[in-house]
C-alpha cells in the first residue's frame, strides 16, 4: 500500500497539526510505503520572507521525525526538490476546472481577507492532486479540514483516466476517529490555525510546559460542570475532551467516565498534565535533531532521491498519456 501526506511549513505548529497530521504520519508508516512531503511550494502562494522559509522547512522537518517518523521506514522529503511536483501541476491544471476551483472554501477564506490575491492561490488545489497522485497513493492521512482538496484529487484522478487512460490510483482519505479537528481553546467556535489563530488559543508543539497549563487553565468552557462530549451545546469542554484523546489515546467514552464525578477545574489541569506529557519527548527529539543541521539536510537529500525515483514512472505516463512527444536515448 503507497501512502502520501503534506504539511506547509508556515507558522508554528500547534496540537491540531499533531492530531490531524504527525501522529497518523507516524501510524500509517508502519502500514506500507509512506511518502510525507513538506509542501514548500504551496507556502509562496501568499507574501513570505525567504529566509524564514528556509528556516521554517528544516524546524518542520525536524518535527516531522521528533513525531516519530523514521527516515529507514518512510521517505520525508521537501516538495521543491523533487521539480515533478510543479510539472505534474501544469499537467492537471489542464484537466481541473475554475468552477471546481471556485467552490474550495478555504481559498474563499483566504481570498476573503487580502487586497491582492496570488493565481497560486487559487490553483495550489491543482498542485496538491499532484503531490497526491505522483505516488500513485492509496491513502491519505489528513486532517478533517482537507476533506474537500482530497474530493477534488479524486475527480482529477478519474476524469484524466476517464480522458487519457487509466494511469493514476484514486485515493481515498484517512481521518482521525476522535481530534480531527481541535478548535480553539478561546474560541470553540474555529480551529486551532497555524497562521490566523489567536495565539492564547492555540497550544504550540513548542511551547514551555508553563505556557500550556496556563493556556488550558483559562480555556473557554460552557455552563454546568459534566464532563460530556456534545459540541453543539458544549463546545468548549468538548473541545477539551478531545485534546483529552489525543494525548492519552483514550476514547471520548473512556474520558467522560474517568471524568464523570470531577468539575471543569480539575478537569483542566489533568488535560494539561496531559498535554505536557505529550510533548516533553517530542520537543527533547525536536532539539536533539535541530541542533545538527547537517544530518538532518542529509536525511532530507535521501528522501528527495527516492522521491524522484517514485514520481518518475507516473510523470512520464503523464507525458505519454497526453501526447507529448519524448527525447530518446537521453
Amino acid at each position: 500500500m503507497r501512502i502520501f501526506s503534506g504539511i506547509q511549513p508556515t507558522g508554528a505548529k500547534h496540537l491540531g497539526n499533531f492530531s490531524g497530521g504527525f501522529r497518523q504520519y507516524a501510524a500509517t508508516q508502519e502500514q506500507g510505503d509512506a511518502f510525507f512531503c513538506i509542501v514548500d511550494l504551496h507556502s509562496v502562494t501568499v507574501p513570505h520572507d525567504p529566509e524564514d522559509l528556509r528556516a521554517r522547512t528544516l524546524d518542520l522537518a525536524a518535527l516531522m521525525f521528533a513525531t516519530g517518523l523514521d527516515a529507514e521506514r518512510s521517505t520525508v522529503f521537501v516538495q521543491s526538490h523533487v521539480t515533478a511536483h510543479a510539472e505534474s501541476a501544469w499537467l492537471l491544471g489542464c484537466v481541473a476546472t475554475i468552477g471546481e476551483l471556485r467552490r474550495m472554501t478555504q481559498f474563499k477564506d483566504k481570498a476573503g481577507k487580502r487586497e491582492s490575491v496570488s493565481v497560486g492561490l487559487f490553483t495550489y488545489p491543482v498542485l496538491m492532486a499532484g503531490d497526491i497522485l505522483l505516488y500513485q497513493t492509496d491513502i491519505v492521512p489528513i486532517g478533517d479540514d482537507q476533506r474537500q482538496h482530497l474530493e477534488l484529487s479524486r475527480d482529477i484522478a478519474e476524469r484524466f483516466n476517464s480522458r487519457f487512460g487509466e494511469t493514476f490510483t484514486v485515493p481515498r482519505g484517512v481521518y482521525p476517529e476522535a481530534g480531527a479537528r481541535i478548535m480553539d481553546l478561546q474560541q470553540p467556535g474555529n480551529k486551532m490555525s497555524t497562521t490566523g489563530g489567536n495565539p492564547q488559543g492555540t497550544i504550540y508543539l513548542l511551547d514551555p510546559p508553563e505556557a500550556v497549563r496556563k493556556k488550558v487553565k483559562t480555556a473557554v468552557t460552557d455552563s454546568g460542570r459534566e464532563i460530556i462530549h456534545d459540541p453543539n451545546e458544549k463546545a468548549g469542554i468538548s473541545n477539551l475532551i478531545e485534546i483529552m484523546t489525543v494525548a492519552t489515546g483514550e476514547s471520548i467514552a473512556e474520558v467522560e467516565k474517568r471524568f464523570e464525578s470531577s468539575g471543569y477545574g480539575q478537569f483542566k489541569s489533568d488535560v494539561s498534565d496531559a498535554v505536557v506529557a505529550l510533548l516533553e519527548p517530542i520537543q527533547a527529539r525536536f532539539r536533539e535533531i535541530r541542533d545538527d543541521p547537517a544530518e538532518l539536510e542529509r536525511m532530507l537529500a535521501i528522501g528527495a532521491a527516492k522521491a524522484r525515483e517514485a514520481s518518475a514512472p507516473t510523470l512520464e505516463k503523464m507525458y505519454e498519456r497526453m501526447g507529448f512527444t519524448r527525447p530518446k536515448g537521453v
